[in-house]
């Protein structure tokens, strides 16, 4: 099935008459005349006949200038729905963002900003790309890849033994765009950055109430001729032309439109509708000066059954992620972690996270493990990964409401492509209802011309949605599963001699030379600035003195904690003790 996607993927490039825009996605080659007209045989010009007797009779005008905005209801104030928030606003729809939580707090960590998604942030709004900029670490300018995780020794930057592959085709395919690189941005300057872009357009426009609405979920809604009746928990009801569920992974919107059962229960190997990965993550975060801290983006340390990830993320922190093929409702004890089938759990002892990770990569690189005992317990979290399978037979989309990001197409973590693909949602969807509004002549939509419009959303996205999810989840499966230490004859030891070891070697060359290029191709072809010349280059000089500046100051800072007795292990236990919030 999976191969299908891909293939799907590929064909729809040569399918797609404008691949940025469309995404490569399949055209779909049908009309935007309503579903009901095309099945009553009805032609264009006698659906606009019918259409505008009807507003005559309930005594709406025709004129351009009478037709009200059409009011977009967003489930959920995330990445995916504040950028859809942005696009919509700035084209002139009346948009409400309906966010459950009271108020924006600094929490969550960097999330990677592809150079796809880049690219759309400026098509976007110049501003609000230049802002995102000001905050942001760029990753692919540097060495990234993976390395052999039981090998690696000191941060060399050598081939052999240390690293496997390089992703040298991240850089190149966004130079073959002319893309900006990719990199990371801390989510909280993320949804910063997006709220103070729709205060900016509020004011633009001269809008007396705010888009963002905060302490509202919406639990449920009701698709009538007139318009959406959303439900929100609070009780209260508001009616739109449109409703976007934008409400992540356990989507309300998604479990109403697909009659899903809601699942709370973490130990479920499915909730609603959501399969388990098979692979549980730890994350953490700690600021330190390793030696290669400045020539490296990111590196994948892979071996047999697991892999671990590293990434400089700004400010001199480095963020990691120790992926494990575990059970799910992996759980937290007080201080402590646990996994359901451990023999510990049923002897009462627990462990905590710092030590239970170690022992997980025992034997494995220095390296992992010099950044595991500079991280603190309380800057280590953990989550279960949950995806689901494309939605290639069941459209997106119900009458006057569908879905976007993480509640459409929740990906693997792998590829980094998550907030990047609800980014591309949120331009698409702007661009497919610009385009049916700005031919309404003056009259107000009705509710099969939203619902086509929507469709069209959906035919655009699909496939290259699909393909991303395909290959993310690939991307863990075939670390997870198929992954060994790589065969190497120049060490001298007894790794990699197995079947796996070897098969691991034998695809090196592969992956650096056709694989790796073609999917990072792939991933940056959806650019609807197109290239943008020499912006790039500027932008890193730029970023690198402030990296660098920035990266020190913070060294220095735990170096004297450290020398102090403030601190005994991270800055981060000082930020605390200080009552900081963690850099």
């Amino acid at each position: 099935m999976r191969t299908a996607t891909v293939l799907c993927g590929i064909a729809s490039v040569f399918l797609s008459g404008s691949p940025y825009v469309r995404g490569f996605g399949l055209s779909s080659g049908v009309s935007r005349q309503p579903r009901a007209a095309r099945r009553k045989g009805f032609s264009v010009q006698q659906q606009q006949q019918q259409q505008q007797g009807v507003l005559e009779r309930e005594g709406i005008e025709s004129s351009r200038g009478d037709a009200a905005p059409l009011r977009v209801a967003i489930a959920g104030g995330g990445v995916g729905g504040l950028a859809a928030a942005v696009v919509l606003a700035k084209k002139g729809f009346d948009v409400k963002v309906y966010e459950k939580t009271d108020s924006f707090k600094r929490f969550g960590g960097p999330i990677q900003l592809a150079s796809n998604a880049l690219s759309v942030l400026k098509a976007i709004d110049d501003q609000l790309f230049r802002d995102v900029i000001s905050k942001f670490t760029f990753t692919a300018t540097r060495t990234c890849g993976i390395k052999d995780g039981l090998r690696a020794r000191d941060f060399k930057m050598n081939d052999t033994p240390d690293w496997f592959v390089k992703f040298s085709a991240m850089k190149g395919a966004a130079e073959h765009f002319g893309l900006p690189y990719t990199g990371v941005i801390d989510r909280p300057d993320l949804q910063d950055v997006l709220i103070e872009t729709l205060s900016r357009t509020e004011k633009e426009r001269g809008l007396k109430e705010p888009i963002l609405v905060n302490s509202e979920k919406v639990v449920a809604y009701e698709d009538g001729e007139d318009g959406v009746t959303v439900r929100l928990a609070s009780g209260a009801t508001q009616k739109a032309d449109i409703l976007i569920g934008a409400d992540g992974i356990w989507s309300a919107v998604r479990t109403q439109m697909y009659s899903e059962t809601p699942d709370s229960d973490s130990r479920s190997e499915t909730r609603q509708g959501c399969k388990y990965s098979g692979y549980t993550c730890f994350a953490g975060e700690t600021v330190l000066p390793v030696p290669d801290y400045f020539d490296t983006g990111y590196k994948v340390y892979i071996g047999p059954g697991r892999y671990f990830v590293t990434s400089d993320v700004g400010d001199g922190r480095i963020q990691w992620y120790a992926f494990l093929a575990l059970p799910p409702g992996t759980k937290k004890t007080g201080n402590a972690w646990n996994t359901n089938n451990d023999a510990r759990v049923r002897s009462g002892e627990e462990t905590a996270a710092n030590a239970y990770i170690s022992e997980m990569f025992e034997g494995w690189s220095p390296e992992i493990h010099h950044v595991l005992s500079h991280t603190p317990e309380s800057a280590i979290e953990q989550r279960d990964l949950y995806d689901r399978a494309p939605e290639m037979m069941r459209s997106w989309t119900d009458g006057r409401v569908s879905l976007m990001g993480d509640a459409a197409h929740p990906m693997m973590p792998n590829l980094g492509q998550g907030g990047c693909q609800a980014m591309e949602d949120a331009y698409v969807l702007g661009e497919v209802l610009g385009e049916v509004t700005e031919g309404r002549e003056g009259r107000q939509l009705d509710r099969e011309e939203i619902s086509e419009a929507l469709g069209e959303y959906y035919r655009r996205r699909i496939v290259r949605s699909a393909v991303v999810q395909g290959l993310s989840r690939m991307a863990s499966d075939l670390i997870i599963n198929a992954f060994d230490t790589p065969y190497c004859p120049e060490s001298n030891d007894c790794y990699g001699k197995g079947f796996k070891g070897r098969l691991t070697a034998f695809l090196r060359p592969f992956l650096q030379h056709i694989i790796f290029p073609l999917q990072f191709l792939y991933l940056y072809s959806f650019c609807p600035t197109g290239n943008m010349g020499g912006l790039p280059s500027q932008l890193v000089d730029t970023w690198l003195s402030r990296h660098k500046k920035s990266s020190s100051e913070a060294f220095q800072k735990a170096k004297k904690a450290v020398k102090d007795s403030r601190v005994t292990r991270t800055f981060f236990a000082l930020a605390e003790k200080d009552g900081a919030a963690a850099a």
